[in-house]
């Protein structure tokens, strides 16, 4: 992102500007209610499998979105630089990322005494909430207006809620 035209760039490079972009923290958010959605609770210790499911979904989701941002990228018989798979992976970082809290929430959940069920409700529950901050705060910092925010506080909560609302219908 470079500034407007018009604007003082120095030293011939644009300047950056501030990074607004979330859109890998409201994918990784969604894709943590994905997981827990439609994870099984079978197994001696569901807790923990469901707390790496959400950490590796998410670490392979991201390294899949950092190789197709670097393969759209990329020139015709021109190699990847360092410095241009690692522009790309901390770009992606906030879809692993976004399944932190989820599985802090899957992880603590026996310690307030949550079943598996309940475990499942409180970390979609985290998922869609961190979503739906997400959005609104991405929204913020490129300057939205209160309508634009309400707005997408709302697309989010809707998409997390579609994810939230298959699963109660399926009793899944």
């Amino acid at each position: 992102m470079s500034i407007p035209s018009g604007q003082p760039a120095g030293r011939g490079r644009p300047r950056r500007a501030a990074r607004t972009d979330s859109a890998g923290a409201v994918y990784g958010s969604l894709l943590a209610t994905s997981v827990v959605a439609t994870a099984s609770s079978t197994g001696p210790h569901p807790r923990l499998q469901l707390v790496l499911l959400l950490v590796v979904t998410g670490v392979v989701f991201w390294a899949t979105h950092v190789y197709a941002q670097l393969a759209g990228e990329r020139l015709v018989g021109e190699p990847w630089s360092r410095h241009e798979i690692r522009r790309v992976a901390v770009h992606e970082w906030p879809i692993v990322e976004a399944a932190v809290l989820p599985a802090a929430a899957v992880a603590v959940s026996g310690l307030l005494g949550l079943d598996y069920v309940g475990t499942a409700w409180l970390a979609m529950s985290v998922a869609v909430t961190q979503q739906v901050a997400w959005a609104c705060l991405g929204a913020a910092r490129a300057g939205a207006t209160r309508r634009q925010l309400a707005a997408e506080g709302v697309v989010n909560l809707v998409l997390g809620l579609i994810i939230v609302a298959t699963k109660a219908a399926l009793k899944h």
